[in-house]
């Protein structure tokens, strides 16, 4: 038998449909008819311990006759080792598909050893953004306190260990509130890692929240009306902005929260009507509430229309692109108030003393409770303040039938309130109140 052409393979025609072409060497074609057109399947046939068997070599044209005749001879070489080609191309198979198996798990663990830098932004990305701030918040306190520390580690090879340097680190600086719920966020980064078997084991579970800083106290602090005089007193030597005075009053005259007059826009003040329209995307409980403002309140903000930066925000940032980040305020408060012993940070305010009142430190969130307890002294009823501080009703009875708004009795518990204020304020210049600079 002679060796087949190309110029015969090619001259085959549909009528050949069926036909064995033979070739040296036990190589035997089929000749098939099919959709893509005339093929010619090639096997070699050979005998191994007294028994006939073929084995596939390949098909013309989809593969050149010298690739089939290429797989003849090597299977005829293992034939003369004493290896049946046939069982060795099911070991070869075989070991291909261990190799690829070997190959996927290896990416599988490749893809499971990433580091905390990338968890966190695979977290930010599906879980954090469904949060109210888009996970702006947590970003900022993983970055300080977090990332640097174990960020570049890999997920699985966090221990223990690391998780409380973090800790201790946060702690040093005497902020115990703080390292719980850096605690808690990372709890939550690392059993999301779990739920996507990216870890086995949480390296949080066995730290309790309770051991860490000590036990939670409830803060009460509120400022008594000698300390609002007083504050009134020490405001013009802070030297804090004067857009930030007049956040301090607005708060304790509205009983605001701090981020509600961050996020505060012009278009929801309206000084005409005295009211302010806190929407639900800025509320803390995400319920839309409305503040009817007071002569002191009113004030303030027309002071604040003088000092106007920006068209949309009534506290813009720096380049007006974003209103201002709610610590700022919060920082300036804290950098006047420090203990004694303590120098100021760089790059941070000298008057690091100046607003001390004589009940001891303050905080801007202190002036919501000061505001709501001086309504109570005033004689305004519980459920009406409860309203004012747009608080949600616990009691599921009430919440469900008592729907009423109140509304005039809100106007005159801010009207109280501001009055009020206005009062203790103006006794700073009548009682001559003595400031010392620090």
């Amino acid at each position: 038998m002679a060796k087949l052409t190309i110029k015969e393979l090619d001259s085959l025609t549909a009528t050949d449909k069926g036909k064995t072409l033979y070739e040296d060497g036990n190589i035997r074609g089929e000749v098939r008819v099919n959709k893509s057109g005339i093929t010619v399947a090639f096997t070699y046939r050979y005998r191994f311990n007294n028994k006939t068997r073929e084995i596939r070599l390949g098909v013309y044209p989809n593969m050149p006759i010298t690739e089939i005749r290429n797989n003849r001879k090597k299977a005829a070489d293992l034939l003369s080792e004493g290896k049946d080609p046939a069982l060795e191309k099911q070991l070869e198979k075989e070991r291909n598909r261990l190799e690829q198996a070997k190959l996927q798990s290896q990416l599988v663990a490749d893809e499971k050893r990433i580091t905390v830098n990338k968890l966190f932004e695979r977290w930010e990305k599906l879980d954090l953004v469904n949060r109210k701030d888009k996970g702006k918040e947590i970003r900022r306190m993983f970055e300080k306190d977090v990332l640097p520390q174990i960020g570049s580690i890999t997920v699985e090879d966090v221990r223990k260990v690391h998780i409380i340097n973090v800790i201790d680190t946060v702690l040093s600086r005497d902020v115990n509130r703080m390292s719980k719920l850096i605690l808690s966020l990372m709890r939550q980064m690392f059993r999301f890692a779990q739920d996507r078997d990216i870890i086995e084991n949480d390296p949080t579970s066995s730290i309790r929240k309770a051991k860490i800083g000590g036990k939670d106290t409830i803060r009460d602090r509120y400022l008594s009306e000698a300390e609002i005089t007083e504050l009134s007193a020490r405001l013009p030597n802070g030297n804090l902005l004067k857009t930030t005075e007049c956040a301090l009053w607005i708060m304790l005259s509205t009983s605001c929260r701090i981020g509600e007059i961050c996020k505060a826009e012009w278009q929801h003040l309206d000084l005409n009507a005295k009211t302010w329209k806190i929407p639900a995307e800025n509320s803390k409980n995400g319920k839309a509430h409305i503040i009817y403002l007071s002569d002191f309140a009113i004030n303030q903000f027309k002071q604040l229309l003088t000092l106007k930066k920006s068209d949309k925000w009534i506290y813009p940032n720096i380049d007006n692109t974003d209103h201002v980040c709610e610590k700022s305020i919060t920082k300036q408060i804290g950098d006047r108030q420090l203990a004694d012993g303590r120098e100021p940070m760089s790059g941070r305010s000298r008057h690091c003393k100046a607003l001390k009142l004589t009940d001891g430190k303050w905080t801007p969130h202190d002036l919501r409770r000061t505001a709501s307890t001086l309504m109570g002294n005033l004689g305004v009823r519980p459920d009406v303040i409860e309203k004012c501080l747009n608080h949600i009703e616990q009691n599921k009875m009430k919440k469900t039938y008592q729907h009423q708004s109140l509304e005039a009795e809100q106007k005159h518990a801010w009207k109280l309130l501001g009055d009020r204020l206005e009062l203790l304020t103006n006794l700073t210049e009548k009682n001559n109140i003595l400031v010392v600079n620090f």
